[in-house]
């Protein structure tokens, strides 16, 4: 781990196309966590620090904290379903994805604004609910970090 010294521990990424957390632990170290596109929460993904901090390149990227959120979100939207004001948002966004899909156009401002806006709430909001379900790797205030 002496490699990891100059090394700044917090980071978000793009891993093979899953968003990938690396936080530093209590103890001087860091644990890293990857999206579960099935719950939406986190499973631990150490097995991958190496390969992440140092064979970057390929499908590797590094992300800023908004970057990073609104790639979970995208990916939650995308392969979550469910009920409740959560997945209302998503379904909010996939209308306004699917207008300028059908219209073949990009987004207005104002519709980039508000999917980043949407998904900024959203991330809080499920982040929030795996924190109470106890989820070790949720962090709520990632979304207001960048």
């Amino acid at each position: 781990m002496s490699d990891l010294q100059d090394t700044e521990l917090a980071g978000y990424y793009d891993y093979y196309e899953t968003p990938v957390k690396m936080v530093p632990t209590p103890e001087g170290g860091l644990i890293a966590w990857r999206l579960d596109r099935n719950t939406g929460g986190w499973k631990p993904a150490n097995d991958i620090v190496d390969e992440i901090l140092f064979a970057m390149g390929g499908d590797i990227f590094v992300r800023t904290a908004e970057q990073f959120v609104q790639r979970t979100e995208e990916e939650r939207g995308h392969y979550l379903k469910g009920d409740g004001p959560i997945f209302a948002l998503y379904e909010t966004v996939k209308a306004i994805e699917d207008v300028a899909v059908a219209e073949s156009r990009p987004y207005t401002v104002e519709e980039a604004a508000l999917i980043a806006g949407i998904r900024r709430r959203t991330f809080v909001m499920f982040e929030e609910q795996l924190q109470q379900a106890g989820d070790p790797g949720a962090d709520p205030t990632i979304a207001t970090a960048s």
